[in-house]
């Protein structure tokens, strides 16, 4: 017993010795001590001259040539985004005209999505400056505005951004709008007018302090917005306000006789009215890192000033799979967003937790978990896409998942991208499906008062 503890005494004293804040000679001695052996010494070469990804490839994995499902909505023709982050948007539309194609008999159909991005840079544009009014007697290093003059503008967003936009806007046919440059390419655009609404914002703050009135503030900022739809004109052109439009066939024949529309009527006739986008969805999360069967509501996540902030149900992932479940047994595509450039195989379209293993090359494991990953910022939803087909087994469990995304109709799997099961649990986070598949339990957690979240929480970015 005594020798045991002298031994442990020792070891203590020896870990001490190297218990040091900074690195000091006798530290990097310690950590770099163990040579590497010839076989880390040509893992080195690939490390140091080639793509890790590619020596982390595990090329025999069964999952690649599995693309059959068990239940699918079939939809066809693949949409790119191309240089932009408006995936939200592409997500939102694509299940939109999925009702469409079905209406008009066109299977290829698509909204334009230049013509709704016009009022969402205008949207946010005013969403932003109003709210510089609104906190103009806050310092400007506060939390608050320091995060308004550091976003006062992006081409990402979420559902909800979608559903008041639609609402509000309408939509018209990609042939009606079409994508300019700019739209599909909008960083150099954006950072332009990113600098203008700054200079208004500044500009507002000196006004505040010289003692102007709401009033006059708000009557400065309607007329900044004249400049801001100026440019916005020249980017993406003048959003129509009526157009003639008919269905086309194969042949490019008029099948029907031209009508004439405004946006808000084609939405209605395209889409329907059964269904009340802002209200009769919900979006569900699934972020082990907060308590489950909560709703939670992300401050000033929103694309117009009186729209609705982004308001999710965190749920456990079974239950949530089970929703989503529901939703393709009935045929209806989702929302969905997930952190998809984690073990993406971008040949294959395939997306498995065991695609590449990097633990090897490097001598050492990641082992982090889901919970693990939010909380230090290693995971958060990126990129969101249309959840379209499952594959469920004889229990009815799912086995995998398939998405349209936005990327093209070559990238991945002739435009798609399918996830295993054990993948979908792990870097999947938000899905949005309609209220009439959820639990009754998850409705009565929509009537509780949501617990707020601020807008620069990180696990709350916007979907690009």
């Amino acid at each position: 017993m005594k020798r045991n503890t002298l031994l442990a005494i020792a070891l203590m004293c020896s870990g001490a010795m190297y218990a040091q804040s900074e690195i000091t000679p006798q530290v990097l001695s310690r950590i770099s001590e163990t040579p590497l052996t010839p076989a880390q010494q040509a893992l080195a070469g690939v490390v140091q001259t080639g793509s890790i990804k590619k020596a982390a490839l595990r090329p025999n994995n069964p999952h690649v040539r599995d693309t059959w499902f068990s239940n699918e909505v079939k939809n066809e023709g693949i949409t790119d985004q191309q240089s932009s982050g408006r995936c939200w948007m592409f997500t939102g539309m694509n299940v939109l005209r999925h009702r469409a194609a079905r209406h008009f008999d066109l299977p290829g159909f698509t909204f334009s999505q230049c013509y709704t991005f016009f009022y969402d840079q205008l949207e946010k544009s005013n969403l932003f400056l109003q709210s510089i009014i609104d906190t103009r007697k806050e310092a400007l290093d506060s939390r608050q505005v320091q995060w308004l003059m550091q976003h006062p503008l992006s081409d990402g967003g979420t559902y909800t951004g979608v559903a008041d936009l639609v609402v509000k806007y309408g939509l018209v046919p990609s042939d009606v709008v079409q994508e300019t440059y700019v739209s599909n390419s909008t960083s150099e655009f954006s950072g332009h007018l990113t600098r203008k609404l700054r200079e208004i914002a500044i500009n507002i703050r000196e006004k505040a302090e010289a003692g102007a009135s709401v009033k006059q503030l708000e009557a400065y900022k309607v007329e900044q917005l004249k400049t801001v739809y100026h440019m916005l004109v020249l980017a993406y052109g003048e959003p129509v306000k009526t157009f003639k439009w008919a269905p086309r066939g194969k042949d490019g024949k008029l099948t029907a006789p031209l009508k004439e529309y405004t946006p808000l009527e084609f939405y209605a006739e395209a889409c329907g009215t059964d269904d009340d986008l802002q209200n009769d969805y919900v979006m569900l999360m699934n972020d082990p890192s907060r308590p489950f069967d909560q709703v939670y509501e992300i401050d000033m996540d929103r694309h117009t000033y009186e729209g609705h902030n982004w308001l999710y149900v965190n749920l456990d992932i079974d239950e949530l799979s089970r929703l989503a479940i529901a939703s393709l047994k009935d045929s209806a595509m989702m929302y969905f967003s997930c952190d998809v450039g984690k073990q993406l195989n971008s040949a294959t379209g395939l997306l498995d937790v065991d695609n590449y293993d990097y633990g090897p090359i490097f001598g050492t494991t990641f082992g982090m978990n889901k919970k693990q990953r939010i909380q230090t910022l290693d995971s958060g939803s990126s990129h969101a896409m249309t959840l379209m087909a499952v594959d469920l087994d004889e229990e009815g469990k799912p086995l995998k998942w398939k998405v349209e995304n936005s990327w093209g109709p070559s990238y991945g799997y002739s435009g798609h991208l399918i996830m295993t099961n054990e993948w979908f649990r792990e870097y999947m986070f938000r899905v949005v499906v309609n209220k009439k598949y959820c639990s009754p339990k998850v409705l009565d957690l929509l009537k509780k008062k949501p617990v707020r979240l601020p807008a620069w929480d990180p696990m709350f970015s916007a979907d690009n």
